[in-house]
């Protein structure tokens, strides 16, 4: 895929001005939602942590007319503190978030869950792959006095056990739980919140677990569709949920995965 892959050009998103968290190079589900957004003419803001990856998205942000990017830490209170005072310096208000934000070690990721998960990595884990969207949530809905459209990202370990998905199948399954409960608080301020559930990708995320690319294959073979999850189709929907396509839509975990989560077992294709 190209740092900007080529989406659709409109103005769904004219006028409107949003955060970004998670974009880490150009395989970055974070960076596909965000090029779509900038064809349908959203001005956003990149979050990003470390100088290391401020200099790998700095290239991508620039590419689609980003100049906003703020240094944040989803598990540092006066990072964000900082990052959402500049937010609100450089916008004034939001419309929209998009969280992709995750994260298990890597020996958090193989073998027995019940063996390796230790109290430190299961907290590590929750602390930045949930809490920091309920976080993100709050702070960001005091910037949408007009409503909003927040959406997270996730996988169907949450739902079912995945080998080696482990820690983060239980986190993404918290992040999911906690996507409904701020739906439910912030649905009378007009703020919608989503979760997308998408089929395996070949992102930095997939690269950390064992077996990840053994996921990308098996989520074709067994997928109604016969197809891998295409960046376009999760960034497209993206683009219905955080744009006024998508009202009346919250609390949903919506799956991208050419129809992965529903098969029950694999067909027998000579039948």
């Amino acid at each position: 895929m190209d740092d900007a892959f080529t989406m659709p050009k409109g103005d769904l998103m004219r006028g409107k001005r949003g955060l970004v968290m998670g974009v880490a190079n150009h395989n970055s589900i974070a960076w596909g939602i965000a090029s779509q957004l900038a064809a349908q003419g959203a001005e956003m803001a990149f979050t990003y942590q470390g100088e290391s990856l401020e200099r790998r998205v700095r290239p991508l942000a620039e590419s689609i007319g980003v100049t906003t990017m703020i240094p944040a830490d989803v598990t540092d209170d006066a990072s964000m503190d900082l990052a959402f005072e500049t937010i609100e310096k450089a916008f004034g208000t939001l419309d929209f978030v998009v969280h992709s934000i995750a994260f298990a070690d890597k020996d958090q990721l193989r073998g027995s869950f019940v063996e390796n998960t230790t109290r430190e990595g299961f907290l590590q884990a929750m602390n930045i792959s949930a809490f920091s969207f309920v976080d993100v949530a709050k702070r960001a809905s005091r910037l949408m006095p007009n409503g909003g459209s927040l959406i997270s990202m996730t996988y169907l370990g949450s739902e079912r056990v995945i080998p080696n998905y482990n820690m983060m199948g239980v986190a993404k399954a918290a992040l999911e739980a906690a996507t409904r409960y701020i739906a439910r608080d912030l649905g009378p301020s007009g703020i919608r919140v989503n979760a997308i559930s998408a089929g395996a990708m070949r992102t930095l995320s997939l690269a950390g677990i064992s077996g990840g690319r053994g996921m990308i294959a098996q989520g074709r073979a067994f997928s109604a569709m016969k197809e891998d999850t295409s960046m376009e189709g999760v960034a497209g929907c993206a683009l219905w949920l955080l744009s006024d396509l998508g009202r009346s839509t919250t609390g949903e975990v919506v799956h991208v995965d050419a129809g992965f989560h529903m098969m029950g077992m694999p067909g027998d294709e000579g039948a």
